[in-house]
């Protein structure tokens, strides 16, 4: 089974990436599931109603955020509406949403996905440890093949939670910094890992931030209302090979960011 996973869709030009680049890493990989981060969607921050259904239109199965999920208010019916919208799941009870979904590929395999959110750094929200173990024991009743979005801040935390649910789930796959991490691997009992997909959107930017309304900030230490970046976009993806009959990853494999590394008079 092929799941591509894309990392933080930002703005825009992050979902006109992505509706670009899907139809042939569909058709090149025979991806059976695609999966896409949104909370960044709609003007970098946050998902309105009318973009999920854009990226929906575009061929993503399940959507995943994050702790600006709630940025846009409009969102809040539609993501009681919208199974395949997922908003952390160790969110405290009584919050708007759901954070696992269940679904049958068009193969016929039944798979899970399960976004949680990191503590350190972050909202101090219900434990991602004890939730992941409710919810994995949960899931794996139904099926094998289950992704994990643990969106989250520091690196060490993700690892903890990779080497957590080793052997149990087929991938855990950190988002939110949007800055791809070069340690996608598979860990000792199968499952596959990454502490940061990375980012789609535009790269000459402070994570998708325009670099003149981001300075500012840092150089005055003054209050300042952010803008997206405009210019070149990149998907940041990975690609995951599973057996759906043990729910194991056979390989992880990174697709884009395309990033310059060199000048261009060099």
């Amino acid at each position: 089974m092929k799941v591509l996973f894309v990392g933080d869709i930002v703005g825009r030009r992050g979902r006109k990436m992505v509706r670009r680049m899907i139809p042939a890493l569909r058709r090149e990989n025979d991806i059976d599931l695609i999966i896409a981060n949104v909370e960044n969607a709609a003007g970098g921050f946050g998902i309105t109603p009318a973009v999920a259904r854009q990226i929906l239109a575009m061929g993503v199965d399940v959507m995943t955020s994050g702790n600006h999920i709630w940025d846009k208010k409009e969102v809040l019916p539609y993501i009681d509406d919208e199974p395949r919208l997922l908003r952390p799941h160790n969110y405290p009870p009584g919050v708007p949403g759901r954070g696992a979904y269940e679904g049958v590929t068009g193969e016929g395999v039944r798979y899970g996905v399960l976004n949680l959110q990191g503590r350190v750094f972050m909202p101090n929200i219900d434990c991602p440890f004890r939730c992941a173990e409710e919810q994995v024991s949960r899931l794996r009743k139904r099926t094998q093949v289950l992704i994990v979005d643990f969106h989250a801040e520091a690196t060490s935390e993700k690892l903890a939670l990779g080497w957590s649910l080793d052997g149990r789930v087929s991938a855990v796959l950190g988002t939110h910094t949007h800055v791809p991490t070069a340690d996608a691997r598979l860990l000792p009992k199968g499952t596959a890992y990454v502490s940061d997909v990375g980012m789609t959107g535009c790269y000459d930017s402070v994570i998708g931030v325009s670099v003149q309304t981001a300075l500012p900030r840092f150089l005055t230490a003054m209050p300042t209302r952010f803008a997206g970046a405009t210019g070149l976009a990149s998907m940041a993806s990975v690609l995951l090979d599973i057996d759906e009959s043990t729910g194991l990853a056979r390989s992880i494999r990174r697709i884009g960011p395309d990033l310059p590394t060199s000048s261009s008079d060099e």
